[in-house]
């Protein structure tokens, strides 16, 4: 049996010029999050405490909590929103759709029984409020001609709802049923985000027109402003209220947050702390989203970093966490004297994961795009992309030092580093391989059949090939020149991974027609034979640090553990491992496999023997 110890969560999703929604439940301190059709839970006194949401059909756009924190509603971009309890599994309540097109934000009543939705209606309505157990419709919501972005409901009685978008407006109902009552024409450009105070006294609009104004929460009078004497220079994308509804704090494009104090009467706000954190002035760094609670305040990047700062000492440094946003491809062990984990994914982004401590830092390199292919040594890292160049990068401290560049001519399609040897290096091209030394190509082989993957002896005199043709062939280095020794048939398909067992009495290969093989070395005999439990194309494969377990991560979502030695219908089998498929593996000890793939999370599993 295999049980998850820790997952490593993946960064919410971000999109330029647009603010976007974190919402949380005060009483168990878990904050809610979208990352392409997942819905991330996360608790904010251990981060590493995360579960999953991904019954979504569609990318998802915002997720709530309901006021007793039973219930989550969370919306897709088809406009369909599912309504699922937060225990015993996700079950699900309910499904509406609500919409036409994407919906941006929802809220909840403070009763529980209603919620309003609102977003980009494609000619229809662009807001809706309805009943959570039966989803009919409470009242009417005309009064915009664009898309809707925010919408908050009143949290005490009388009843209002505040909706605003893209037409510049801010529209005030009444209700139930809600009908419209005045429009607010105060803004003069895009209204990102309406929030009411939790008692329900006051309501602010934030705008790109770098203006936040305060209004009655009972009447839509307006109150006063945000002061413009050290405000925002950029567009305020989201605001967040503190709990005792005399602070607001906001996030904008020019990358910096702000606490604001805001008078008994709602006649101004001014500026009580700004909270510049920039790392390296990009545009990764404007802030889109925001969140007050409890004792926490939290802030999140467009390059999908999110910052904690403690409510009561703001002057301390915040806790930096941050993940991955797309399909993390590559997943290697760095054996330094603390474990460390690099993964990327194929978008640049590099990342350190310390087993037990989650998220270890950012790689900012510049020096190289998107990342198709990447190995670690004990001081360097070669990373391929999706040209014909392969870098070699060295550690310097806490990141890379400079890059070297090699060109091999054509696009890379597997690397494989001699680890006793580290300078000796194969690239496998489409038509044959490329020996490197240090930064010198040693030589181009033309092999003459189309090459899918290569691995490198630890002592670099040897070579594996693997073909379309799903044959292996062997052969041995020697300075420049590669003799084939022989031809391994047993594939049915292209292979996609060969790996040599740490102690290299062994190897192991994996074809695209779901099919895993472990060789014996010397003799070349299979010696696990029928590794046929995947249902689709394997992606990746590791060896554990003895070389007694082979695990092949697959398309289907699973990981499957083998044992050397025993047949293989006394494999272990983690299933749905990570959405749309399994990309990285690697073993950190006998008994732990790490796992990557599509969702953008990263986790960590224990072996238990049977």
């Amino acid at each position: 049996m295999a049980t998850l110890s820790e997952t490593y969560a993946s960064a919410p999703s971000t999109e330029r010029g647009r603010g976007i929604l974190i919402s949380g439940h005060a009483k168990s301190n878990n904050i809610l999050y979208c990352t392409g059709r997942s819905v991330m839970i996360r608790n904010l006194d251990n981060p590493l405490q995360v579960s999953v949401y991904h019954d979504h059909a569609y990318p998802v756009t915002v997720a709530r909590y309901s006021p007793n924190g039973e219930w989550i509603a969370s919306a897709d971009v088809s406009g369909t929103i599912r309504i699922w309890g937060t225990h015993n599994e996700f079950v699900l309540k309910n499904e509406f759709r609500v919409l036409s097109g994407r919906i941006d934000d929802l809220q909840w009543s403070f009763d529980g029984m209603r919620i309003v939705a609102c977003g980009d209606g494609k000619g229809k309505s662009f807001v809706r409020a309805f009943m959570w157990d039966s989803g009919s419709t409470v009242g009417d919501f005309d009064g915009h001609s664009r898309r809707v972005l925010s919408c908050a409901f009143k949290p005490t009685r009388p009843f209002r709802i505040v909706t605003c978008g893209e037409d510049f407006l801010a529209n005030f109902y009444d209700g139930p049923p809600f009908k419209f009552n005045m429009s607010i024409r105060d803004h003069s450009n895009f209204v990102n985000c309406v929030r009411f105070s939790p008692d329900g006294s006051k309501f602010i609009t934030v705008s790109s027109d770098r203006k936040g104004i305060i209004y009655d929460g009972k009447t839509g009078s307006k109150l006063g402003e945000l002061s413009t004497e050290d405000g925002h220079k950029g567009s305020i994308y989201a605001v967040s209220w503190s709990p005792d509804s005399k602070q607001v704090l906001t996030v904008s494009a020019d990358k910096s947050a702000k606490v604001w104090d805001i008078l008994e009467d709602g006649s101004s706000g001014t500026v009580n702390k700004t909270l510049a954190f920039t790392e390296s002035g990009g545009v990764e760094d404007m802030l889109v989203g925001c969140l007050w609670q409890n004792d926490y305040l939290l802030t999140v990047s467009l390059g999908g970093t999110t910052n904690l700062y403690s409510a009561k000492d703001l002057d301390k440094s915040p806790l930096s966490i941050s993940g991955h946003m797309k399909n993390v491809t590559v997943l290697t062990l760095l054996n330094r004297s603390e474990k460390m984990l690099l993964s990327s994914s194929y978008d640049g982004v590099i990342i350190r994961w310390i087993p037990g401590m989650g998220y270890g830092g950012k790689f900012h390199s510049k020096q190289f795009g998107l990342i198709k292919l990447l190995v670690a040594a004990e001081d360097e890292v070669i990373a391929a992309g999706f040209d014909n160049k392969v870098y070699r990068v060295p550690f310097d401290g806490d990141n890379f030092g400079p890059a070297e560049t090699i060109d091999v001519g054509s696009q890379p399609m597997d690397v494989s580093l001699a680890l006793n040897s580290p300078e000796l290096a194969v690239v496998a091209i489409e038509s044959g391989i490329v020996l490197l030394n240090g930064s010198k190509v040693v030589s181009t082989i033309n092999l003459g059949f189309i090459v899918t993957a290569a691995t490198i002896s630890p002592d670099g005199s040897e070579a594996i090939v693997g073909g379309q043709d799903g044959k292996l062939r062997i052969y041995s280095v020697s300075g420049d020149t590669v003799t084939e020794q022989c031809v391994l048939e047993k594939h049915r398909g292209a292979i996609t991974v060969i790996r040599y067992s740490p102690d290299v009495s062994m190897f192991a290969s994996a074809d695209l027609n779901r099919e895993a093989v472990v060789w014996d070395r010397v003799s070349r005999e299979v010696k696990v034979n029928n590794m046929l439990f995947n249902t689709a194309r394997i992606n990746c494969l590791a060896w554990s640090p003895d070389s007694t377990l082979v695990a092949t991560g697959s398309l289907d979502t699973c990981v499957i553990v083998y044992e050397v030695g025993k047949p293989a219908s006394s494999r272990r089998t983690i299933k749905g491992a990570h959405l749309g498929g399994v990309y990285g593996l690697v073993f950190i000890d006998p008994k732990s496999v790490v796992s990557s793939g599509e969702d953008g999370c990263v986790r960590l599993w224990n072996l238990i023997s049977e």
